[in-house]
């Protein structure tokens, strides 16, 4: 069973940076991050493929956030800057044992099969 573990949430203000660390208990194919917001469904942030050759972001963090990983070290980090309060939520990594795409997979949270219990981020002044 594949174990996934979040790291780096915190409060943060407006314009401010975090850096997110997703650590897998293996070798993951492709892997993503996810958020949920109070009373929002689960939504797509950013995914990558197995080699990190291939990365999809959704529409309203291209350009803020960064996707990376780093087989070595079974992690998969999240380097986001100009924080939004819209960006506040739960933020999950999830992996898949599908073949599919990574643009597939965070658009359809469902296709995931491993979850990591979350880190909370809050954006605030």
């Amino acid at each position: 069973q594949l174990q996934l573990v979040e790291s780096g949430g915190g409060l943060v203000q407006p314009g401010g940076s975090l850096r997110l660390s997703c650590t897998t208990s293996r070798f993951t194919l492709a892997i993503g991050w996810f958020r949920q917001a109070p009373g929002k469904e689960r939504e797509g942030v950013s995914c990558i493929s197995a080699a990190g050759s291939s990365t999809y972001y959704e529409d309203s963090v291209k350009g803020r956030f960064t996707i990376s990983r780093d087989n070595g070290k079974n992690t998969v980090y999240l380097q986001m800057n100009s924080l939004k309060p819209e960006d506040s939520g739960v933020y999950y990594c999830a992996a898949t044992h599908r073949i599919t795409t990574v643009q597939a997979m965070c658009v359809s949270p469902s296709l995931n099969d491993y979850w990591g219990q979350g880190t909370q981020v809050a954006v605030s002044s």
